[in-house]
């Protein structure tokens, strides 16, 4: 078996490319899939990256694979053992922001949130943990969201399904730590991808803040956490953390109120 491969959904950029990089910086041979063929631009800027470095002979594949199918788990675990690759590492990236009232979205799209979030990476880390738990060694990382914890409009399904990802690492977290398995969840609050239109300056000043977190020091922060053994990190901590608290402190009839003058 190809030994010492780290498997990164969601890779082709953002935070997923940042997880590859790092992990190639690590010295792990990698495994990254996207949905889109932007994945194999990112496979060879991992490459010219390590340069003349002494991971420099490290692999590289690039897979394109649609995650949000129910079928998928099973068929990138399949593909992985026909290719000889052995997996130690396990990042389960890939997702999608979401910010809209449940029934407002499709029935198709409801299905490919439910599957990309919850589905598939349950699926990866019960295929992928039954072969780190017969080797007694392997981690898994878990891309949460620090909205698992909190009840806010708009954000119904993928609040929703980002806690049961948390609420499933966890639990996968006691089961296979006597194996020598860390399992970890990465719970991040807003991070510097592009992904929001907000002004540059505001980006700054939150950066600055310790509001909004790089992707560089989410994912070293992020890995350290994982070898570390740590069951969670939240990123960026304190903010987002006491912002989570007092959410949580709301009543749900101040919600409603809060819905209905749009005060938010």
């Amino acid at each position: 078996m190809k030994t010492h491969f780290a498997l990164v959904t969601g890779a082709s950029s953002g935070i997923g490319l940042e997880f590859a990089k790092q992990l190639a910086g690590r010295g792990y041979n990698l495994l990254i899939v996207s949905n889109v063929p932007q994945i194999n631009d990112a496979a060879e800027e991992i490459k010219k990256g390590l340069g003349d470095k002494r991971v420099s002979g490290l692999e590289v594949i690039p897979l394109v694979m649609d995650l949000s199918q129910q079928s998928s788990a099973r068929e990138l675990y399949d593909y992985t053992h026909a290719q000889a690759i052995e997996i130690e590492v396990l990042v389960n990236n890939a997702g999608v922001y979401h910010d809209r009232d449940i029934l407002d979205d499709s029935e198709a799209f409801t299905s490919l949130i439910l599957n990309l979030h919850m589905y598939t990476p349950a699926m990866l880390c019960y295929l992928f943990g039954q072969d780190m738990k017969t080797r007694r060694h392997g981690y898994i990382l878990n891309v949460c969201s620090v909205t698992s914890k909190i009840v806010a409009q708009r954000l119904g399904t993928y609040a929703s399904t980002k806690s049961f990802l948390s609420a499933f690492t966890r639990s996968l977290h006691i089961e296979l730590h006597e194996y020598g398995v860390h399992v970890t969840d990465v719970s991040p609050g807003a991070v510097d991808t592009g992904l929001f239109s907000i002004p540059q300056w505001v980006t700054k000043a939150g950066k600055a803040l310790g509001i909004i977190a790089s992707p560089q020091m989410l994912v070293r922060r992020a890995l350290r956490a994982l070898f570390w053994g740590c069951s969670k990190t939240t990123i960026p901590t304190v903010f987002w953390q006491v912002l989570c608290f007092i959410i949580l402190l709301i009543p749900t009839c101040v919600l409603r109120w809060i819905r209905k003058f749009g005060w938010f």
